[in-house]
């Protein structure tokens, strides 16, 4: 099975959010299943310098764009081979890959992600000088979408299909946009590129892809209906039999307490009690009160509408009457950030923010926080909820999306049958944030209770094992011959996340 696998972040080596943890990680667990999987991205300024070594494979001719360079090289610490396309556009400009200093989207973002299909095209065609050619092209979110609109014109093209791992984000410009992108005409229709009088980048994915993936089984019910579909739910409704959810899974080895190199003392479930020097380590480190009573609540992530912090912003004078303190990474909305910050001048001690990400300091978080807040309004999967489960710190969630497969509510049954692990709030304001915080400390004055949750989630296994073998089956579905038969989709089989979906 050879697969190409097209994204445009990949941790380490360009990372905005969860889309590049998934593709570090995901190939690595197919390749190790057996896939000849290749991954390719731009040559992002930033990646060239972190990479150490990369060949020159061939010049390519993409039309309006002009030439490109295809590069190869190899995943830092994977046997997973890496192309970069190395083009001005993308590799004399440094910093975030989709916006500028300001928060605002680069104003030539068509052209660079059209040139970075067209590209990808070549690759998938075998007209790149590789001598190799996929039996699935992979897509990823928006950024993929021209790609997957192009192959689906080209009867000699390889199936596809596409992920969503965000359908807020959607990749739309101007009609005037298309006329430049020297794109063909035929595009411009409904079920390709046109959206309303629009070009609509992620919806040409959608239709071109015969397969639509989603990272959680929730978050692919909930994008068909008009509260969450971001106006694609009628196409999404339309095309349900082809919607398939999946959790993600996470970097076991990369987000292991036992062994992270970041932290100021490994712990495991055996060791729980050194987690308290991580939690005294991480209040030293951004300026907290050394206080071992107090509940650290740790926050990682974008600061974006959609993960509900102006909610917290409001709660925030009613939070600090609590016996807590609030530990912030993150960035984005320049309202948010100065939110932030200034609730950090008006509580020191109490509450520190780190503006930006710092992938060393993300791991100290989630080990010395004691509890871990994600309010998101909607969110397609999250990591950091599994990141905190991972080190024995229970999330404190909004039940949408992958949150709702993922954090079980701590009650009394939950407890018993030993699936408790967080918890989860079914409204998104003010009095829902203050009982989520106030469910946490309840339990957190419960020391054995407490250590019952941090052990729940610090066993469950979320690798990538399960997802990356129902990735490969959906690869076998989409290269079938007529005629062919293959094994039937496999839900994961955690007797956690089939609970969680069964009660969502």
């Amino acid at each position: 099975m050879r697969v190409l696998f097209a994204t445009s972040e990949i941790h380490p080596l360009m990372k905005t959010g969860g889309l590049a943890d998934v593709s570090a990680s995901l190939p690595h667990a197919l390749f190790e299943l057996g896939v000849d999987i290749r991954l390719v991205m731009p040559a992002y300024a930033d990646t060239l310098a972190r990479l150490k070594s990369w060949q020159v494979v061939s010049e390519l001719n993409l039309g309006i764009c002009g030439m490109a360079r295809l590069l190869r090289s190899k995943m830092p610490d994977s046997p997973v081979p890496l192309y970069l396309i190395e083009h001005p556009d993308f590799s004399t400009r440094s910093g975030n890959p989709y916006n500028d200093t300001t928060g605002h989207a680069w104003p030539d973002n068509a052209e660079r992600f059209s040139l970075f299909s067209r590209a990808c095209e070549m690759l998938a065609l075998d007209q790149a000088m590789l001598d190799w050619q996929p039996d699935i092209v992979h897509g990823n979110d928006w950024q993929t979408g021209i790609l997957l609109s192009l192959l689906r014109e080209n009867p000699l093209a390889p199936p596809s299909l596409i992920t969503i791992h965000n359908l807020a984000y959607q990749g739309v410009f101007s009609r005037a946009t298309f006329n430049q992108l020297d794109l063909p005409q035929s595009l411009w229709r409904p079920d390709a590129l046109e959206h309303w009088g629009e070009m609509n980048c992620l919806k040409a994915g959608l239709n071109a892809a015969r397969k639509i993936a989603t990272v959680s089984p929730s978050y692919a019910r909930e994008i068909q209906t008009p509260t969450f579909g971001q106006g694609l739910d009628g196409m999404l409704r339309q095309r349900h039999t082809d919607v398939v959810g999946m959790i993600n899974g996470i970097d076991m080895e990369a987000w292991n307490p036992q062994k992270d190199a970041y932290l100021a003392a490994p712990f495991s479930t055996d060791t729980l009690d050194d987690k308290a020097l991580n939690k005294l380590a991480l209040q030293t480190e951004m300026q907290l009160e050394n206080d071992a009573d107090a509940l650290l609540i740790g926050m990682v992530g974008r600061m974006a509408e959609q993960k509900g912090l102006d909610v917290v912003l409001a709660a925030a004078d009613r939070l600090m009457q609590l016996p807590i303190q609030l530990a912030i990474l993150g960035g984005g909305d320049p309202v948010l950030e100065a939110g932030f910050q200034t609730l950090m001048l008006r509580y020191p001690g109490r509450i520190s923010v780190r503006l930006g990400y710092n992938e060393g300091l993300a791991h100290r978080i989630e080990a010395g926080s004691d509890a871990f807040l994600m309010p998101s309004r909607f969110e397609p999967c999250g990591l950091n909820q599994l990141y905190s489960l991972r080190y024995g710190t229970p999330p404190i969630v909004h039940g949408v999306g992958g949150l709702n497969d993922t954090v079980i509510d701590t009650y009394e049954a939950t407890l018993n049958n030993g699936t408790a692990n967080g918890f989860v709030m079914r409204n998104l304001d003010v009095p829902a944030i203050l009982w989520g915080v106030n469910r946490a400390l309840e339990f957190f004055r419960q020391p054995e209770v407490w250590r019952t949750l941090q052990s729940h989630g610090m066993t469950q296994d979320f690798g990538w094992a399960s997802g990356a073998q129902s990735y490969l089956e959906l690869y076998q579905e989409l290269a079938a011959k007529p005629g062919e038969t293959v094994p039937a989709l496999t839900p994961p089989p955690s007797p956690t996340r089939s609970r969680a979906r069964s009660k969502a």
